[in-house]
């Protein structure tokens, strides 16, 4: 290990690129501060993202499976979303888990924890949250083109969901494992 001070690098100029609905891609140029190396970097700038783990009173956690575009394959995941220009992530959460399942918890959500996805080249966050004692008390509210059906899955089968690849969506995963640092892990019988 050595003493070496790693700095922020220096901001030359940014050039937005164009608008993909749910992020806008830029080119940043930046100066590292000590050698004086210029480069050109994307950027992806999205609004936060949040997912949150509905757990009912018997235990079991509200899962959803849906069809995503980006590997054209169905996915198993947790209630999740874009958190909206003014909205609270914890806001954004909770409404996500009432229009994409219909659950609804007891009381507020408790944040799990706080990740940044990619920042390689993504400049957002992703907040996990909690909902104890969810009940179905809506319809799903869901956007134009969602198709999500709603599963209930004891707590006990998480890990091996897991272990076994049927749960793999990288936030997801780090919600579950925020889950298991806080709560303690998901029991297998």
């Amino acid at each position: 290990m050595t003493d070496k001070q790693i700095k922020k690098w220096d901001t030359i100029n940014k050039r937005e690129i164009d608008n993909f609905k749910i992020f806008d891609l830029s080119w940043v140029r930046r100066k590292h501060p000590d050698n004086g190396k210029e480069g050109e970097f994307v950027v992806l700038n999205s609004a936060e993202w949040v997912n949150i783990i509905p757990v009912t009173q018997d235990k079991k956690i509200v899962l959803i499976e849906q069809y995503r575009q980006g590997t054209d394959e169905l996915t198993i995941e947790v209630p999740g979303g874009l958190v909206e220009a003014g909205e609270e992530p914890r806001d954004a959460g909770e409404r996500e888990c009432r229009e994409e399942t219909g659950y609804e918890g007891n009381g507020k959500s408790l944040l799990l924890g706080v990740n940044t996805p990619n920042p390689a080249f993504l400049n957002n966050k992703c907040y996990s949250y909690v909902w104890f004692g969810c009940e179905l008390k809506y319809e799903q509210k869901l956007d134009r083109h969602e198709d999500i059906r709603v599963i209930e899955v004891p707590a006990d089968d998480i890990k091996v969901m897991i272990l076994e690849g049927k749960i793999r969506h990288s936030l997801v995963l780090t919600a579950f494992f925020f889950y298991t640092l806080k709560y303690g892990l998901f029991v297998t019988t």
